[in-house]
């Protein structure tokens, strides 16, 4: 949908309307000098549509984020710019140029982008208000190489960390009580994670994010965490079986030891979300019930499934498509959650789908959600509820809305 990143900050003079759709539709008839539009790329068919409608009535459209980057002369094809990786530096280039109609078709920052003294999100622009009181990020990117992941591709394995000072103040910042950390791994670095929870601890503010399963053997780190306002914690498990973590160039993943991390996490009030991924190459159709068998008797709170979904330019999209077996280049169709893109290699296409489907309607059943509520009391008084939310969705709707 429509919208500047809110950390590329456009001179004074320019006036800004974020657009989402969640909450309104897009007036294609309304004034504007450019659009700006990021995505990733499920998204990408439904943007370069917007775009057109757009570029129809003469503005023009740039485009930026995930999708572009891994796929940038796809992308141009659709936009009268766009930009290649991080863009701190190339959107200021950008807009100078355009106000001296000038501008190239392409703008690509090769080095990462200085994490000092970015501007504070645009309050003034948010549109939601629902649970959350603030989204930001402390850190960018993640050191490891997953296989399917694709921050590898756009930050090349380069991680990165926003001084500690600003992060709180602008942590501090926020009129809500509760604040997501939209990091990818947001205790890579565990020495700055702890010097980060320490400068939270004034704020009394409530947060939860992203980070790998290292996080949980560090005692110091989680009653940092803790006592700075962690509520729950987001693990990338991503399988129970360790040959499939392996292959996936995540072995540093032990699955022997999932079972101790998230109860230590419990032991000091956190909850844990975990995601979990279906469909490697040594998955069979057994893999549903072992990794519902595990859920539950860790009592991991909440769940995030998807299917395996080899975005293009990442390292597992190469290798499927060098054996012959990406189904679609439907970009729509790379979703994780309802369509499968590729041949698995020990099930049917139907069978991974299918296989995903009951494994969210059980995990959210009320059954399970007794099962797992029941191993540990972390966060059960919003817990529950959001379960139950979950539940009476997938009654009506099915897992895939």
């Amino acid at each position: 949908m429509p919208c500047l990143n809110y950390f590329l900050k456009p001179p004074s003079h320019w006036e800004i309307k974020h657009i989402d759709e969640g909450q309104e539709e897009i007036d294609f008839n309304q004034e504007a000098d450019l659009v700006g539009i990021t995505f990733h790329t499920p998204s990408a068919n439904y943007v370069y549509e917007i775009a057109a409608e757009f570029r129809k009535r003469g503005i023009p459209v740039v485009m930026g984020g995930p999708h572009v980057s891994l796929l940038p002369d796809e992308a141009e094809k659709h936009a009268d710019a766009i930009f290649i990786g991080e863009a701190e530096d190339t959107w200021i280039e950008f807009l100078t140029d355009f106000e001296n109609k000038r501008f190239k078709k392409r703008y690509e920052q090769k080095h990462p982008s200085s994490l000092t003294n970015l501007p504070m999100a645009r309050k003034d622009l948010f549109h939601r208000r629902d649970h959350s009181g603030g989204i930001m990020f402390a850190t960018r990117g993640c050191p490891n190489q997953c296989e399917f992941c694709a921050l590898a591709v756009m930050y090349h394995c380069k991680f990165r960390k926003r001084p500690v000072e600003e992060v709180a103040r602008e942590y501090g910042s926020f009129n809500g009580k509760v604040i997501i950390f939209w990091d990818d791994n947001l205790a890579a670095d565990l020495q700055y994670a702890k010097e980060l929870f320490r400068a939270l601890v004034p704020y009394r503010k409530w947060w939860s994010s992203q980070t790998s399963i290292h996080a949980g053997w560090n005692d110091d780190l989680l009653e940092l965490a803790a006592k700075s306002g962690c509520k729950q914690l987001f693990l990338g498990l991503e399988s129970v079986s360790q040959i499939s973590l392996d292959n996936a160039n995540k072995s540093f993943n032990k699955v022997k030891d999932y079972y101790k991390i998230i109860k230590k996490i419990h032991s000091y009030g956190i909850s844990v979300q975990v995601g979990i991924i279906f469909g490697f190459d040594e998955d069979d159709k057994s893999i549903f019930g072992k990794t519902i068998s595990f859920l539950e008797a860790a009592g991991v709170q909440n769940a995030t499934f998807n299917m395996l979904t080899p975005y293009p330019g990442t390292p597992l999209f190469k290798r499927l498509e060098d054996e012959g077996r990406i189904l679609t280049y439907d970009w729509s169709k790379y979703n994780g959650r309802r369509d499968v893109v590729f041949k698995p290699k020990n099930m049917t296409c139907e069978e991974l789908l299918e296989g995903f489907n009951w494994v969210n309607s059980q995990f959210y059943s009320l059954k399970s959600i007794g099962k797992r509520l029941s191993k540990s009391t972390a966060g059960l008084w919003w817990t529950l509820p959001l379960n139950l939310s979950y539940y009476f969705s997938y009654k009506l709707y099915g897992p895939n809305e």
